[in-house]
């Protein structure tokens, strides 16, 4: 009791309203985003194409704000801005699950329930028919709200972060973001495991519903931080939007950290895949018994197990070796999510071939982030300028930036054309020879994984000689 009491106190009470705070909030945010995609073509009526536009734009702007909102939060102060977040999510969330209510009064979407031969045919438990949500201007309501948690969730990323270091020492300051990060993953992992029970319980509906659970967490993360928030720091501190915008400038003269956040955004191409592709490949191939909430909770678990163990096994490497261990890796996870379909239908330790090597591929993937991410940073930071590490590890992340765009952006055109919604077609047998290259798709990423890893080569050799004439 001594020790736990020891352990929690060495933090502020402001430290652990936070890590609250930002559990609910992570919880709330992921059981949409691996949702995201069915939500947009399954509930509100997009295509493969536009759900995966619709869904990169928000994710990678969400990316690209971070910059900005950071500077916004100094200025303004981080309680205030938390409690503006925070109240403004649940108006979002909540919208996002009213709004197909809406479009029902309205007479523009129905939901029909097929007879049980029908389900079991078509390999689905409802239909979803249009009445003119495709063609009315209405659909597009979904934008506005998307924007208010974009500029939200950019806030709340770059204040917690910001929190976390100014409520630390530099004793305890390590422990303090071992903790948070820790805390981060919980909630990435409880945010997709709410989807599948949901959808094994209330069917396709559960991607609505998922709205109202997210809107009621942000609720009280808005709760926890009225009543236990309360920082020491000052607002008006910190660099403004033009030194921001002064400090992008100065990026575009450094080619070499540029070319390096384009070589990451080909790691994260594939990474996104988790949210952009593989939620809708596994329920159209393996049904609606499929769980890909569950099997995306694989990619934190192995993170969690052994980015400590790869990190020191690592540390007396260069930086870029373990890049490079880590790149090259990609393409041989996008390649083993791709061979589900050449082992039969026979379950395999009791999952479906195509969710066991999607699981496998995951695996590596947390295992390449093990090898990346972590050397990533320490590289972007020894090569920023003295004195502006904390701003240029802020412009580290345009690689999610850039991955979020390519990877969202292909995996609607992939998904489109290789492994099409089975509610287009009019028999099974249609949509079985529709879908029958439907791992073609994680061909696609592949190369991608292979041209950043050749790349890192070239990049690596250039560099060296630069370096050698220095």
């Amino acid at each position: 009791m001594y020790k736990l009491k020891s352990f929690t106190s060495s933090f502020t009470s402001a430290y652990w309203t936070v890590n609250i705070a930002e559990m609910f909030e992570r919880t709330a945010y992921y059981g949409i985003f691996i949702a995201i995609t069915f939500y947009l073509s399954n509930i509100l009526g997009f295509s493969d194409i536009e759900a995966g536009i619709i869904s990169g734009l928000f994710s990678a702007t969400t990316y690209f704000l971070q910059m900005f909102s950071g500077a916004y939060a100094d200025r303004l102060g981080y309680r205030k801005s938390m409690i503006l977040a925070f109240g403004l999510m649940p108006i979002a969330y909540l919208s996002l699950g009213l709004l197909p209510y809406l479009y029902e009064g309205m007479g523009l979407v129905k939901y029909d329930v097929p007879n049980g031969a029908e389900a079991l045919v078509a390999n689905i438990t409802t239909h979803t028919v249009y009445t003119g949500l495709q063609t009315s201007a209405w659909r597009w309501l979904i934008i506005p709200v998307m924007l208010i948690l974009v500029f939200t969730g950019s806030i709340t990323k770059s204040i917690i972060r910001a929190s976390v270091a100014r409520e630390t020492t530099t004793e305890n300051r390590a422990r303090g973001y071992s903790i948070f990060y820790m805390i981060v993953n919980i909630g990435a992992f409880s945010g997709k495991s709410i989807i599948d029970p949901l959808r094994g319980w209330v069917g396709e509906r559960a991607f609505i519903y998922v709205n109202f659970i997210s809107a009621a967490l942000c609720f009280l993360a808005l709760i926890v931080t009225l009543i236990f928030y309360h920082s020491v720091n000052i607002e008006g501190q910190g660099k403004t939007f033009r030194e921001i915008g002064q400090g992008m400038m100065k990026l575009f003269t450094k080619p070499r950290l540029l070319v390096l956040i384009l070589i990451a955004a080909g790691f994260w191409t594939i990474q996104q895949q988790l949210y952009a592709s593989m939620p809708k490949y596994v329920v159209r191939m393996v049904g609606e018994s499929a769980k890909p909430g569950w099997i995306a909770n694989v990619n934190p678990l192995v993170v969690v197990l052994l980015v400590n163990v790869v990190t020191g096994l690592m540390k007396k490497r260069p930086a870029l070796t373990s890049i490079f261990v880590g790149i090259i890796l990609v393409p041989v996870a996008a390649i083993v999510m791709s061979t589900g379909h050449l082992l039969g239908d026979s379950p395999i330790f009791g999952l479906h071939p195509v969710t066991f090597t999607l699981v496998l591929g995951i695996m590596l993937q947390g295992l390449c982030e093990c090898f990346i991410t972590p050397r990533y940073l320490e590289y972007f930071s020894y090569h920023a300028p003295k004195g502006e590490e904390g701003l240029y590890l802020g412009f580290s992340q345009l690689d999610s930036f850039f991955a979020s765009i390519i990877g969202f952006f292909m995996s609607g055109f992939l998904l489109d054309k290789y492994c099409p919604d089975p509610a287009k077609f009019a028999t099974h047998e249609a949509w079985l020879q529709a879908s029958a290259h439907a791992h073609y798709i994680w061909y696609y990423f592949a190369i991608v994984g292979l041209i950043a890893a050749l790349t890192l080569v070239i990049f690596s050799v250039v560099t060296k000689r630069i370096d050698a004439k220095i």
